[in-house]
């Protein structure tokens, strides 16, 4: 016989006849991670209480002592002074729980026309849209900062590299721009994964929508959104704007990992190619000289636990049915982990980035060594009337013959080039210079640094039209 004066503990409790267990409540509850969204939660409140009021469902003096309420809620959070329970589950519980405790029976009727459900689907989204805010501003000042790094060394000379062997000469200003110009796309990215973030769910209610005239444009407008979803199923399911976040946040991060992995190797003595302040390194607990490079290294270590959460998320949709479902709530721990190591990975390298010291002595040598300059040889030789293949072979016998002499092309005397190709004249050496080679490529993209410094401007350009 079930114990009709028995308090059951949860806000939905009236269709059970006992408590939850308390290892189960625990189990369930996301308070502990999703109170993160409180803010946002409270703004999708006041909005749904405007909008309420709006059509007639609450009084304006409801409307008020909702907003009131909500208000001075938002402050005990802001000051620490907010009490959560587990017991209530989640963020919109433990805040529906205390505005009923400081305003009353009006509290209650906040929930009309909306479930948990398109709640938290509209607390997330504010929540990411934020969170992408911020970030973009992040990728920005990151640019910022190797726009800085890349102009002032357009003109370093440093060796451009396929399959890790010298290639041919850049400048080290270039190679930096290449990494501007992934994170442009990164950028662009982000303002894309936005747009589909940006759509209210707020209105499906469960999964069906709501009897009441409820006005979701109004609703939309409120929040800031462009427009509210259209299916009630979808709304309520929908997390692909998560995956889709994870997945851009994923390219990021394997953006900045290879820069890292050749930050490692630039920053040791084998390479000696740039110096990382101290700042931005650790030693170690036993060998006295060590001057470890963590941040690129830990950053090339995050990537593969944003990954992980990118995988984690298509998991935990690829098995579910409409409409929603209790594996959802296990989207929001990678989400926001994904958020956070995002944002450190991109503020440290924001600050790290500019700092950076090349080592001008060290690139120029090993810009020398290789044979970085043989393209431009065969270039020269097809100038003269050669066919590139043919031009290819001879070079390639005058690499061959360096290396047993070990001398560079640009060591070798007009003799030693001549017997390779009898159209080689005294103006070779204009081209087989690491500054001649550099120069050469004087078109857009190229590594002239005439060009380096109009891609710097270009960049600069966009970015001031980006903030403006």
């Amino acid at each position: 016989m079930t114990d009709t004066n028995k308090t059951t503990n949860q806000q939905w409790g009236g269709r059970f006849s006992e408590p939850v267990d308390a290892f189960v409540a625990r189990f369930t509850a996301s308070v502990e991670f999703d109170q993160r969204m409180a803010k946002q939660d409270i703004q999708g409140s006041i909005a749904h209480g405007k909008m309420l009021a709006a059509v007639g469902v609450l009084t304006e003096e409801e409307r008020d002592q909702i907003i009131q309420g909500l208000t001075e809620i938002e402050t005990e959070i802001a000051n620490g002074e907010f009490q959560w329970s587990v017991e209530l589950e989640d963020v919109h519980m433990n805040i529906e729980a205390r505005l009923t405790q400081k305003i009353g029976i009006t509290g209650k009727k906040l929930h009309t026309g909306r479930s948990r459900n398109d709640q938290v689907a509209t607390d997330i989204r504010l929540y990411m849209r934020d969170e992408v805010d911020f970030l973009l501003e992040e990728v920005t000042r990151l640019q910022q900062g190797i726009l800085s790094l890349a102009e002032k060394e357009a003109s370093t000379i440093m060796p451009g590299f396929t399959h890790l062997q010298t290639a041919q000469p850049v400048t080290f200003g270039h190679h930096l721009m290449a990494w501007y110009e992934m994170m442009q796309r990164d950028y662009e990215r982000l303002v894309d994964c936005r747009k589909r973030i940006n759509i209210l769910p707020l209105g499906a209610a469960a999964l069906a929508g709501t009897t009441y005239p409820i006005d979701r444009n109004m609703t939309a407008e409120l929040l800031g959104f462009e427009r509210p979803t259209y299916n009630s199923l979808d709304s309520v399911s929908d997390r692909d704007f998560a995956i889709e976040f994870t997945s851009v946040a994923s390219i990021i991060m394997m953006h900045m990992s290879r820069w890292a992995e050749e930050m490692v190797m630039w920053a040791s003595a084998q390479f000696n190619f740039i110096y990382l302040p101290d700042r931005f390194c650790t030693g170690s607990s036993i060998m006295p000289q060590k001057k470890n490079p963590d941040v690129p290294e830990l950053v090339r270590g995050k990537t593969g636990r944003v990954y992980g959460h990118l995988m984690s998320l298509l998991t935990l949709m690829k098995s579910q049915c409409l409409a929603y479902n209790k594996d959802n709530q296990e989207d929001k721990e990678p989400l926001f982990d994904t958020v956070d190591t995002l944002k450190g990975s991109l503020r440290a390298f924001a600050d790290m980035i500019p700092a950076i010291e090349a080592r001008k002595e060290p690139m120029y040598e090993a810009a020398r060594r290789g044979f970085s300059t043989a393209t431009d040889l065969a270039d020269y030789l097809v100038r003269q009337g050669v066919a590139f293949r043919d031009a290819h072979e001879v070079v390639g016998k005058a690499v061959g013959y360096g290396v047993k002499e070990g001398k560079d092309l640009s060591e070798m005397t007009l003799e030693e080039l001549k017997s390779f190709g009898s159209m080689i004249e005294q103006d070779v050496f204009d081209v087989l210079t690491l500054e001649g080679s550099v120069a050469a490529r004087d078109h857009v993209g190229g590594t002239a640094p005439a060009q380096v410094l109009k891609a710097v401007e270009r960049a600069k350009a966009d970015l001031s039209q980006r903030m403006a």
